[in-house]
């Protein structure tokens, strides 16, 4: 038996600690907090999105950093282990669109609960309000933590499942890239990711509060597409938010940091421009009479129309019937390219999580353990390793914790 000391009381941890308990280990878990899984308390709008059903290519494709590291992981602790896993401990689960997995009771506390009741059963020893200030290490080998009031804890192996530095008003302010750090490992460049983004016009705060459904997308750099996603978005007061907008953080983030960037929002997707043209023509027959402004209710909803008359640069009381056909071309191509210029991601404080972390080189992938420190190990968002949204993230945290807590000798 080995005494395991765990540092993060998250997803990552609390799943690191029942594995290793279960591994026959005496295990000590050391939390900031007055308690477990305040990240995991918000996650998915407080409803837990556990894990994904999709397959294994579903899986691997939605990750956005290293998805070969996790080749081990994600076989050694699957979705479905997972689902079983949160079923044996009386936490049902449900699939929701998009093969999202949430407990039937749409409360991340029952998600908690379960794993806080395994952890009592196997014996885990959990230190509250206990801030670790290092982690130390001789001759390349782990010997053992430092706690912030000065005592220092004998350990034979320690897992770091600290978390990122998203959310940080949860605990999560980067402590496990520095303890990395000190003990020689490299972390790569952070940012802020599955986060809402900035825009330059004006009229994103005109637009704040609409949500669009069925809307198509595209990010570019110049004429390079960059990014490009089919779904549901939202306009707030400083940009644009939403499941296809977070996703998209995720894979252009890095250069958003470095330039601005075009979005274009294709707001009729499924008509090509010829049936578009067509739909707006027969919108204008019927109409003829009218003012333009009066003429295209059918077109948006109510939050766009005096936007796009703005930018139609159609004079709002020109009448239908003298709308010129270059003037309705014009009107149909904004209608399918609707711009605005990306200045910026939002801060962490609104981040799902982090992008970066502890280079994946320097850690062993099918056991999690450092290459630089034996007895040190590494699980969950600490990592260089993330995911775009729908449970991809938590799937993450499970296996690499799963892996780290059944790999220690």
């Amino acid at each position: 038996m080995s005494k395991v000391l765990i540092i993060g009381g998250g997803a990552a941890g609390m799943m690191a600690a029942v594995t290793a308990a279960g591994n026959g280990h005496e295990v000590w878990l050391y939390e900031k907090n007055d308690r477990l899984g305040r990240k995991l308390f918000i996650t998915g709008k407080g409803r837990c999105n556990i894990t994904n059903a999709g397959d294994m290519d579903v899986l691997f494709s939605s990750v956005m950093s290293n998805p070969k590291f996790l080749y081990s992981s994600f076989y050694s602790f699957t979705n479905e282990q997972v689902i079983d896993f949160f079923e044996n401990l009386g936490v049902k689960t449900k699939i929701e669109r998009g093969n999202r997995v949430f407990p039937v009771s749409d409360h991340s506390s029952d998600v908690i609960g379960g794993l806080k009741r395994e952890m009592d059963r196997m014996g885990v020893h959990t230190c509250l309000q206990t801030e670790v200030s290092e982690v130390l290490a001789v001759d390349g080998h782990f010997s053992g933590i430092l706690l912030k009031d000065g005592q220092k804890i004998k350990g034979d192996a320690c897992i770091i499942a600290t978390g990122g530095i998203s959310y940080p008003a949860t605990g999560s302010t980067g402590d496990g890239y520095r303890f990395a750090k000190k003990v020689g490992h490299k972390v790569t460049e952070l940012y802020p990711s599955l986060v809402p983004m900035e825009v330059k016009e004006w009229y994103a705060k005109e637009l704040q509060g609409l949500s669009l459904r069925n809307v198509n997308v595209s990010i570019y750099d110049g004429k390079k597409k960059l990014y490009e996603e089919f779904g549901e978005m939202l306009f707030t007061h400083y940009g644009v938010s939403g499941p296809i907008i977070l996703s998209a953080s995720s894979a252009i983030g890095k250069k958003l940091s470095e330039k601005e960037l075009k979005l274009s929002i294709d707001l009729k997707p499924v008509l090509t421009v010829e049936q578009l043209d067509a739909r707006v023509l027969r919108e204008f027959d019927e109409n003829k009479n009218k003012q333009f402004k009066n003429a295209i209710d059918h077109l948006f909803p109510s939050k766009l129309k005096p936007v796009m008359l703005e930018l139609s640069g159609i004079l709002p009381e020109k009448k239908v019937n003298e709308i010129s056909r270059e003037e309705r071309q014009h009107f149909v191509y904004m209608i399918k390219h609707f711009e605005m210029t990306l200045t910026g991601l939002r801060s962490y404080k609104e981040a799902i999580i982090t992008k970066g972390g502890v280079s994946v080189k320097e850690v062993d992938p099918g056991t999690m353990e450092s290459k630089k420190i034996s007895g040190l190990y590494f699980a969950g968002e600490v990592l260089d390793l993330d995911a775009l949204t729908g449970g991809f993230n938590l799937q993450i945290a499970w296996s690499t914790a799963y892996l780290a807590g059944i790999s220690i000798l």
